[in-house]
């Protein structure tokens, strides 16, 4: 499992992994129950290494974010999503420092840590993730 290959769809809870591609569309697998089913164009899909994290300075890539935390956490679950803003937050900044606390909600933080856990709790490998995007290599060697 890649996280370029994990996606949100808008309106439906967890993360789901591409497994295939369909006449209309693709087909994925629900990480929270394993159950397979067609995405089509009309679905909202975000793909989890298309996220960026508001900072004072850029916009920080939710697979840097996620490696963090991996590190932190040691590859395990992170703290429960459910507790206050004001837990959620301090623990976002050890993270994150410099996250823009005016753009950055109590709710995004909320999302980030349960799409966290659901990858951990899937054995996700939070170490394999690159600092840099691979393609974004590639296309720095050709030019």
């Amino acid at each position: 499992m890649e996280l370029k290959d994990i996606v949100a769809i808008t309106g439906k809870p967890g993360l789901y992994e591409i497994k295939a591609q369909s006449k209309g569309g693709i087909i994925v697998e629900s990480l929270l129950d394993n159950k397979k089913f067609p995405i089509t164009a009309t679905h909202n899909i975000s793909a989890l290494n298309e996220i960026a994290i508001f900072t004072y300075e850029e916009e920080v890539p939710l697979r840097i974010v996620f490696k963090a935390i991996g590190e932190k956490e040691n590859g395990k679950e992170a703290i429960n999503p459910k507790e206050s803003g004001k837990v959620l937050t301090s623990y976002f900044r050890e993270i994150l420092p410099n996250f823009d606390e005016e753009r950055v909600y109590t709710s995004n933080i909320k999302k980030v840590l349960q799409w966290y856990n659901l990858l951990a709790s899937n054995n996700f490998d939070f170490s394999s993730i690159k600092e840099e995007q691979e393609e974004e290599n590639q296309e720095t060697k050709e030019v």
